[in-house]
């Protein structure tokens, strides 16, 4: 009978040995161990409109955690990364903020995508107090969401400051014509312009809008021709730009084009524009010639494993997962920890520059990349890097 019991014991300790295993190991987002995992949640437009641009962002994460992982991580943690898919779509962004901070697990998020999408998802991770950094997207109202908010790439306003600078310093304009998409994006961009031209003495003429999907350009083109115009700021993405520049190269206007970091790509755009993009300057955060070592070794490695030369968008998602590690190696990889170790980053070289810090609101500050196109490529033009435009204003 004793043997009964002894036997019986043994199975019931048998039993419960899987629980007590699976209860003490596995994926353990809030801490580091040889055994641990940390979940960043990842979200990026990979189908729909500007899929283009979703996988550039895409391909950049992984290529960043993999290399993050192959160095020995986080102290020994490995990091998983959570991904979704946010196809341009508001809805889709905050059901995805909502898994992410409800469902996942995750202890910080790379925004991937376009400022609708994240706009929309910023409070529910600043009301979870997961921290957020926003890769590219450029509306000034995305950080100002909250203390867990951040913005990795220049806000619109200096971005399109910087390029007025450009327009009469660098292309010495007399005469600017602006023909802008008409969203958040183009917006903010020619608000940042219109401000610093009017401090600067810039002759401006009143914003073209045109929208998604647009394809005839030659009306407004010849509005602005008749209009003696001698620059044209042109906030644009790849589709609508390059068909843009080839109108103009094919109307024979003599006009000098200023775009911004939405024309910044070899595949969409270059590819696609051609031998008319010749000559075309833009403002952007990614300088392909640059000599830091990391900037080379990141065009080497993408191009390695994805075929392709990087874009801006690709650069800015990765540098905010190494915003991310070095935060995480110095402060932590809790939420909170996590969120004072990206305020407190200093100095840091990133593949998009040589980040000062992020201001009290969550801004970056860091120099404005000017690039021109050159025999079909993008090279060296300038850069903006005084602190009166770089700085993004706090109001």
């Amino acid at each position: 009978m004793k043997k009964l019991r002894w036997s019986l014991l043994l199975v019931f300790l048998l039993a419960l040995l899987p629980v007590v295993t699976a209860c003490g190991g596995g994926s353990n987002s809030g801490q580091t161990g040889a055994a641990k995992t940390i979940k960043i949640g990842f979200f990026a437009p990979e189908s729909g409109p500007e899929a283009a641009d979703g996988t550039s962002a895409y391909n950049a994460a992984r290529l960043a955690v993999e290399q993050i992982n192959a160095a020995g991580g986080i102290n020994g943690a490995k990091l998983e990364l959570v991904n979704y898919d946010d196809q341009l779509d508001t809805k889709q962004a905050v059901s995805i903020a909502q898994k992410l901070t409800t469902r996942d697990g995750v202890v910080a998020v790379v925004s991937g995508s376009y400022s609708g999408p994240t706009r929309a998802a910023a409070p529910i991770f600043q009301q979870a107090k997961i921290p957020m950094i926003s890769a590219y997207a450029v509306h000034p109202s995305i950080p100002r969401t909250g203390d867990y908010i951040f913005q990795q790439s220049f806000s619109g306003e200096v971005e399109g400051a910087a390029a007025a600078e450009v327009a009469k310093n660098q292309l010495h304009a007399k005469n600017v014509a602006i023909l802008a998409i008409d969203n958040d994006f183009g917006h903010t961009l020619v608000q940042g312009f219109t401000q610093q031209a009017g401090k600067i003495g810039l002759k401006v003429q009143s914003p073209n809008w045109f929208h998604f999907g647009d394809t005839e350009f030659t009306p407004v083109l010849t509005k602005i021709k008749e209009s003696g115009a001698d620059v044209l700021f042109m906030p644009a993405y790849a589709a609508e730009g390059s068909q843009i520049i080839r109108r103009i190269h094919d109307m024979g206007l003599k006009i000098q084009p200023l775009g911004t970091e939405g024309l910044d790509s070899t595949t969409q755009f270059l590819e696609v524009a051609g031998r008319d993009a010749d000559g075309l300057v833009i403002v952007t955060n990614l300088n392909r010639d640059s000599k830091e070592q990391v900037v080379k070794d990141f065009i080497k490695a993408y191009k390695e494993k994805y075929g392709h030369e990087p874009d801006m968008v690709g650069a800015s998602t990765y540098d905010a997962f190494y915003v991310l590690a070095e935060a995480m190696r110095k402060s932590g990889t809790t939420p909170d920890k996590i969120r004072d170790g990206i305020a407190g980053i200093k100095d840091f070289q990133a593949v998009t520059g040589k980040i000062t810090g992020y201001d009290r609101i969550g801004q970056v500050i860091k120099p404005v990349q000017v690039q021109q196109v050159k025999n079909g490529a993008f090279h060296y033009f300038g850069e903006i890097n005084d602190p009166a435009i770089i700085t993004p204003p706090l109001n």
